[in-house]
């Protein structure tokens, strides 16, 4: 007897599927609090140069602080003043309004930076200096963060697999709490990195393996809700996000925070598995027969991989980069945020009535559109600016919504967790990628933009080759994708 046919008659949507749902939110909103935590972390506070060195006495001395920064630091083009130079010597001529300067005076910052520490209290930036010419390596905290993800997510898969779900959900909550609080104890930047690494990988474990649980334990008219009612949990995660950073403007508190909701996870576990327990007791009978007939055979991965990489790819994209809309930082979070409540409402009706594979290359085509209108509208209209992205940010969303479930219904019970572990591996890497993306800003200001939007384009296009999998059976053995999809 097929599995999908047991839960359909055993009630395929009763208390326990509601409870596997409900005792797994404490462990899933920790997931977009530090799959975006960057945002706040390592958000860069205006800057400049510290110009204390500059001082030949009185006549330095007894400037007031906007006119030291006139005579000690150049202006850009946009009459701001510079974050990364400084003159060599005070520039006194510019007080009587002359802006003759000797190139040669222009210097890089000589003695570190001053930060406006009025939004943020302390970051990874202001730590370590990671601005100007290191800006890289702060870009680079959330790669190393995506290369764990990366990592952890065939690794949990294959383990999982091997030793059940979960016993390494168990172990994925632990790990994750023991490299979180580690990090935000680091006392080096290369400590933190390496934290960072570990914890990404552990929180892998949690993404992979509760979406399959509750995908598995869903009947077949019930998956489309059960995919996108714990999606839920990622928007309940990003707004607390937001009420945490708003509250705790320190990086090493922000971190500890973050994790917090993992205590009740841990709680909750095992609470799970008494309700399981009881669960598969009373349907011992009726499932036997199908575990009996499970075999691991050999599985090549049949979801494109672009195809996966570019779903990530482009809502880390948006995700990532909060700044230049006109908004503070945590206004910005909390629209992109609530918009997400909507749009997987609507998206739930559109997978119901047209199907994964057309709402999952629409809104990917649509999201490439946003960020294409958005390369020709002018920074100084931010309104329009930030509408626009408001609504790529939110098909982006969709998109990343519709593809857990869509690739979960696509692999064969067998095997279903392991591919999904590669194929979150290959999401990982456009993920890891992502981040660095905006740095070549400095070779042109739109590339990035284009980048972004060319992948979503490609992207839309080949989720246009997927099998549908609307009300359709699960697979459960490798020869069943090779057979037309059951209906029901």
């Amino acid at each position: 007897m097929k599995f999908d046919n047991v839960l359909s008659e055993i009630n395929g949507f009763g208390k326990f599927q509601m409870k596997l749902v409900l005792i797994q939110v404490f462990s899933r909103i920790t997931l977009p609090c530090h799959f975006l935590l960057n945002n706040f972390m390592a958000a860069v506070p205006a800057h400049h140069c510290n110009i204390s060195a500059l001082d030949d006495g009185d006549n330095f001395r007894n400037l007031t602080l906007e006119k030291k920064l006139a005579v000690g630091i150049p202006a850009e083009q946009d009459g701001t003043l510079s974050s990364c130079q400084m003159f060599s010597k005070p520039q006194y001529q510019h007080l009587s309004g002359s802006n003759s300067t000797e190139d040669t005076l222009a210097v890089q910052c000589q003695n570190g930076w001053v930060y406006d520490n009025s939004t943020f209290k302390s970051t990874l930036a202001t730590e370590w200096d990671l601005v100007c010419s290191r800006k890289g390596m702060n870009k680079a905290t959330a790669t190393i963060f995506f290369i764990g993800v990366m990592v952890g997510a065939p690794l949990f898969g294959f383990l999982s697999d091997r030793f059940g779900r979960r016993p390494l959900l168990l172990v994925s909550y632990l790990s994750s709490m023991m490299f979180a609080v580690l990090s935000a104890f680091s006392t080096s930047y290369i400590m933190f990195v390496i934290m960072r690494f570990f914890t990404g990988m552990s929180l892998a474990g949690i993404s992979i393996i509760s979406i399959v649980l509750n995908v598995e334990w869903f009947s077949i008219h019930h998956r489309t809700f059960s995919g996108i009612i714990i999606s839920l949990d990622w928007t309940l995660g990003n707004w607390l996000l937001v009420g945490i950073a708003y509250c705790i403007n320190e990086w090493r508190m922000l971190i500890l925070a973050a994790t917090s909701p993992l205590i009740p996870a841990i709680i909750a576990w095992r609470f799970y598995v008494f309700s399981c327990c009881a669960f598969c007791s009373m349907k011992t009978i009726m499932i036997y027969p199908f575990f009996l007939t499970c075999q691991y055979v050999k599985f090549e991965c049949f979801s494109p991989p672009f195809f996966r990489y570019g779903v990530a790819f482009t809502y880390y994209g948006i995700s990532l980069n909060i700044t230049g809309f006109g908004l503070n930082p945590y206004l910005t979070q909390f629209v992109f945020a609530s918009i997400e409540m909507p749009m997987k409402i609507g998206v739930y009706f559109i997978l119901e009535k047209v199907g994964r594979r057309p709402g999952e290359a629409g809104a990917l085509l649509l999201t490439g559109l946003c960020l294409l209108i958005n390369m020709f509208v002018a920074k100084d209209k931010w309104v329009i600016r930030t509408s626009v992205a408001v609504l790529g940010k939110a098909l982006s969303e969709a998109s990343f919504t519709i593809i857990y479930l869509f690739t979960t219904e696509l692999y064969p019970t067998v095997v279903r967790q392991n591919g999904l572990g590669y194929t979150s591996f290959i999401a990982r890497l456009g993920v890891s990628i992502s981040p660095l993306i905006m740095l070549l800003e400095d070779v042109w200001h739109l590339l990035p933009a284009v980048t972004y939007c060319a992948v979503a384009v490609g992207s839309g296009l080949v989720a246009s080759l997927l099998p549908e999998t609307l009300n359709t059976q699960l697979p459960e053995f490798i020869q069943d994708i090779e057979k037309p999809r059951e209906h029901k």
